[in-house]
């Protein structure tokens, strides 16, 4: 059985041979695989970050915190990518390349898909007149998103292959800034240029009722964008050429979900499933409903997104800066550290929420409030990404390279579901915790479309918010972050300590 070696800083890597876990590795060779890598991530951070704008485009239209719950399931093919995961692994074209197989044909789907959103998309989001069609944006934009989970499932198994086992850890970094930069320029680089407001106070000379972008437009370009780069890593990028390891085994279907079956059945995935499932419901409410109370409160959207614009050097930056503490045996007492700094920003962003309207008039920030946002998001992202390429570096190291995509896959699929589902409930249950109650029926709490219509219809009432459940939200997600984090150090430290031979499978192809 392979065991961590007794010698202090000298641990074993996927491959089985012992390497010094304090050296760095050698990127000399790599310098292609890593950009390459880099830049399918960033493909990837684009329908992420179209993900993110749409609410903000939706919230400036009427739409419930409910409906906002709805659509977030938009991003739940990341978290159920694992249900097709051994499908990917199994069935490929050696010819072609393992990871090309589904890659090529993945990404031409994506362009495609853009091409074919960018016809009917405005239709669809509705106007003055129309109320959006919210069914029919989640099941187009969670089919979006499923085509980059396909995606992600092979480029996170090609990344085990494609770079030498010192520069594994690596692949975190390219994760973590290649998907930063595509989800800025899908968000932020969108909002901002989509803006009239910001594109005839900062870009032109003369004001236009529209943005310099459309959506419509955004979506075509990166469509046509999706193919043609797509093209060019089909014909030039050869997997035989750069995989130095010949050691994934052949599968089918059956034998890759019984290996699955036999991942999920190990004591320590166990665990680290329930701590993976669990760590982010103290961030919940802070995470997926402050930006749009923000919005609510009166600071324009394209001022939320543009927020993010100073942090692009810090968030480029911070991967760089956090990796080399995470580059040694014990990557997740950097994730342990940063949950308090993450819990108490909870309580801040809620405050926040509070101020703005007494702040904001008529969606004009003062600069010295803008600045204190940015200073507190600054902080927040420090957090976000210290536990973020903690626990990617924490995966790289206990993955077992024999099955590397399905292994990968599966923490991977853990962690997005760890933050999604806290996040959908969060959303959906802000309604459900705010009472209101109509200014000419003290009868109606308009707790519903039809009974805030009823308000307006009664004698132009109007409904108003006697406690916003918001902050009720965020006062009990701190509560259950300070519980969570005394459970939670005990068994991270736990799993932090056993040798690597408690992550491995056996099966007919591995002997440990």
């Amino acid at each position: 059985m392979k065991r961590r070696s007794e010698k202090k800083n000298t641990i074993e890597d996927g491959s089985g041979e012992p390497f010094d876990a304090q050296q760095h590795g050698d990127t000399r060779g790599d310098e292609k695989n890593i950009a390459i890598l880099f830049f399918l991530y960033l493909l990837q951070g684009i329908p992420i970050g179209l993900s993110s704008a749409i609410p903000m485009i939706l919230q400036n239209r009427g739409v419930s915190y409910r409906q906002q719950a709805e659509f977030s399931f938009v991003n739940w093919p990341f978290s159920l990518k694992l249900l097709w995961a051994p499908i990917v692994d199994s069935m490929f074209s050696q010819r072609f390349g393992r990871r090309k197989t589904w890659l090529i044909p993945t990404q031409y789907c994506m362009g495609l898909f853009m091409l074919f959103l960018s016809s009917n998309i405005d239709t669809w989001l509705g106007d003055k007149n129309t109320r959006p069609n919210i069914e029919l944006l989640t099941a187009l934009f969670f089919s979006l998103n499923f085509l980059a989970a396909t995606q992600d499932v092979a480029v996170d198994g090609w990344a085990l292959t494609m770079l030498k086992r010192c520069n594994v850890g690596h692949a975190s970094t390219c994760n973590s800034v290649g998907q930063t930069a595509g989800y800025f320029l899908g968000y932020v680089l969108f909002i901002a240029l989509e803006s009239a407001a910001f594109c005839n106070g900062y870009l032109r000379s003369t004001p236009s009722e529209e943005g310099l972008v459309t959506l419509p437009g955004f979506l075509q370009f990166w469509g046509w964008v999706f193919i043609g780069t797509t093209t060019l890593v089909a014909i030039f990028k050869h997997e035989d050429s750069v995989e130095p390891h010949k050691d994934e085994p052949e599968m089918d279907i059956t034998h890759a979900y019984k290996l699955l079956l036999d991942i999920i059945k190990l004591p320590s995935i166990k665990t680290l499933a329930i701590i993976l499932l669990t760590a982010k419901i103290g961030f919940s409410a802070c995470d997926a409903v402050t930006g749009l109370k923000m919005v609510d409160a009166g600071i324009p959207k394209e001022k939320m997104a543009l927020m993010a614009v100073p942090m692009v050097p810090l968030q480029i930056v911070l991967p760089l800066a956090i990796a080399k503490y995470t580059v040694g045996p014990r990557p997740m007492d950097v994730y342990l550290k940063a949950i308090p700094y993450r819990l108490a920003f909870g309580l801040v962003a809620a405050f926040l929420v509070w101020l703005t309207p007494f702040v904001v008039v008529n969606g004009d920030v003062p600069l010295y409030y803008y600045v204190g946002l940015i200073v507190v998001y600054s902080i927040h992202q420090v957090t976000l990404y210290s536990m973020f390429v903690a626990v990617m570096a924490f995966f790289a190291r206990i993955s077992d390279p024999a099955v590397g995509g399905t292994y990968m896959t599966l923490l991977n699929t853990l962690c997005n579901l760890g933050g999604n589902w806290p996040a959908t409930t969060a959303l959906w249950f802000v309604d459900a915790f705010t009472f209101r109650q109509c200014s000419t029926d003290p009868t109606n709490d308009c707790s519903t479309a039809a009974e805030r219509e009823q308000c307006a219809n009664t004698n132009a009432g109007e409904c108003h918010t006697q406690l916003d459940g918001y902050y009720i939200e965020s006062l009990l997600c701190v509560i259950i972050g300070v519980v969570w984090l005394r459970w939670g150090r005990r068994k991270i430290n736990h799993l932090q300590n056993k040798p690597h031979s408690a992550w491995q499978v056996v099966t007919p192809h591995h002997k440990s």
